[in-house]
C-alpha cells in the first residue's frame, strides 16, 4: 500500500509538470548510522564531535558522497514529502509506515546524516527563521492502529502529541513550512474498498497540495533571547484569554489546541 501511495504522488506531480526525484533508501542501501565514516579528514580525531566535524566537512566539501548526493537533491527541492522508506524531493518524496510511534530507523538515519549543521539548520536562526524557510515539507504515512486509537482518549494517545517532535523538532526547526500530514489509518485492517478510497482521497489532495497553507507554529520573535528563550510576557498575555495553549509544545499549562499538528491555521 505504501508503494501505491508513493506511485500516486509521483504520477500526480509529474502530471502537473513537476520534476520528481525519489530516494528509495532501502534500494540505495542507505547507511543509517552517523559515524566518523561520514567525514574525510577528521579535524579532531581524539575528541570527535559529529555535529562540528560534519559542519566543517560540509563547508570544505569533505562529506561522504552519499550525503552530498542527498543534500544536492534537498537543495534543489521545493517540497519534500517523507513517505515510507522513500523520500520524494520535488521535489523529494518518501512514504513511511509509523514504527514505534516514529519513523523507521533508515529514515531517521537519513535525517541524522543529511540534515547537517550549517547545511540544514543553524542554532542562531532556528524554526521560523530557519535555513529552509522557503521550502515545504510534509509527512505521509501509514499506521498499524485505527484512528480512534490515536485520539486524546484512545489507547495510543493524541496523534498531535506523537507528531510534534517530528514536525516541530525536525522539520520546523530547519525552517520548513510544514504541510498537514497525510495519514492512512490501519490500511492492513480495512477492506480493499477502503484502501481504494484512501488512495482516491490522496490523489485528490495532490492536485492542490502545492497551494496548501502550512501548519502554525510559534514564531521565533515570540521568545526572549535574553531570558533563555522564554516566551515573551506580552505573547503569553495575548493568549491568556484563549481556552487552549498556543501549540502542542507551548501549551502554557492549558488544554492542547485540538488538531494543531493535523490542520493548518490552528494555534
Amino acid at each position: 500500500f505504501n508503494a501505491a501511495v508513493k506511485k500516486a504522488a509521483e504520477e500526480a506531480f509529474k502530471a502537473q509538470g513537476c520534476d520528481v526525484v525519489v530516494s528509495d533508501l532501502y534500494a540505495m542501501k542507505f547507511k543509517a548510522t552517523a559515524t566518523e565514516d561520514d567525514v574525510t579528514g577528521i579535524k579532531n580525531p581524539e575528541h570527535f564531535c559529529y555535529g562540528e566535524e560534519t559542519m566543517t566537512a560540509w563547508q570544505e566539501g569533505r562529506l561522504s558522497p552519499d550525503i552530498v548526493a542527498e543534500q544536492k537533491k534537498l537543495k534543489d527541492a521545493d517540497l519534500v514529502i517523507f513517505q515510507s522508506f522513500r523520500i520524494l524531493l520535488m521535489n523529494i518524496f518518501s512514504q513511511f509506515p509509523m514504527y514505534w510511534f516514529t519513523m523507521p530507523a533508515i529514515m531517521k538515519g537519513w535525517i541524522d546524516r543529511v540534515l547537517t549543521k550549517g547545511f540544514a539548520f543553524s542554532p542562531e536562526k532556528p524554526y521560523s527563521e530557519g535555513i529552509f524557510k522557503n521550502k515545504k515539507a510534509m509527512l505521509s504515512f501509514t499506521t498499524n492502529s485505527h484512528e480512534t486509537m490515536f485520539s486524546a482518549s484512545g489507547i495510543n494517545g493524541d496523534i498531535n502529541v506523537t507528531l510534534w517532535p517530528i514536525q516541530n523538532g525536525i522539520l520546523h526547526f530547519c525552517g520548513f513550512q510544514v504541510l498537514p500530514p497525510q495519514i492512512f489509518w490501519a490500511p492492513a485492517y480495512v477492506p480493499q474498498e477502503a484502501r481504494a478510497s484512501m488512495l482516491e482521497t490522496w490523489t485528490g489532495r495532490l492536485q492542490g497540495l502545492l497551494n496548501e497553507a502550512p501548519l502554525s507554529f510559534a514564531p521565533c520573535d515570540s521568545f526572549d533571547l535574553e531570558k533563555g528563550f522564554q516566551m515573551k510576557v506580552d505573547v503569553q498575555e495575548k493568549h491568556s484569554g484563549s481556552p487552549y495553549g498556543l501549540t502542542v509544545g507551548h501549551h502554557l499549562g492549558k488544554p492542547l489546541p485540538p488538531n494543531s499538528q493535523m490542520k493548518a491555521g490552528v494555534n
